[in-house]
């Protein structure tokens, strides 16, 4: 248990905490999808749903994108690297799966994104809730597979010198932008 009454999230200094934060961040622009598309039909592109649009855009346009980058350019690489002779096709086959997971999270994000930029400018548009169903169960099933599979591998895989590296290239990422 943390000695602060106030949560604190994890930092660059902890990427893989950090990578399991993404997702709790994530699942929370999920639920505003979910909420949006609710509130609609009644309000239109109000104000509130301008705001909740363009906080999810900002969200999978930057976080999202960098999120991705952690672990194609950064993670899956050293895992690659660490991992033994009799668990490398197991990880090979997880890491392609999670690849081509984010090939479609990609493209269902710029389907979404395109559906979501007129409602940030506050004209009429749909959004309907199975949509936003469907595109929030890939994520997190993508999710689940991450945590369930992919970071426990990862904190027995990396080394010490692994996880400094891996904070400071994530660290450079975001100053990057």
């Amino acid at each position: 248990m943390t000695d602060s009454l106030i949560p604190v999230s994890p930092g660059l200094e902890t990427p893989l905490e950090m990578l399991e934060a993404c997702h709790e961040r994530l699942q929370g622009q999920l639920e505003t999808l979910a909420r949006l598309a609710a509130w609609l039909p009644e309000h239109g592109s109000d104000r509130s749903a301008q705001q909740a649009a363009a906080a999810v855009m900002r969200y999978f346009d930057l976080a999202a994108v960098n999120h991705h980058l952690d672990e194609e350019e950064d993670l899956f690489p050293v895992l690659r690297e660490r991992v033994g002779e009799a668990d490398r096709d197991a990880l090979e086959h997880l890491i392609d799966g999670l690849l081509a997971d984010h090939q479609e999270m990609f493209a269902g994000w710029a389907a979404m994104r395109a559906r979501l930029e007129p409602i940030s400018r506050g004209e009429s548009a749909e959004l309907g809730a199975g949509e936003v169903q469907a595109f929030a169960e890939r994520y997190r099933r993508h999710i689940e597979r991450e945590e369930g599979e992919l970071l426990p591998r990862a904190r027995t895989l990396l080394t010490e010198q692994d996880v400094a590296a891996l904070s400071g290239t994530m660290t450079a990422r975001r100053r990057q932008a």
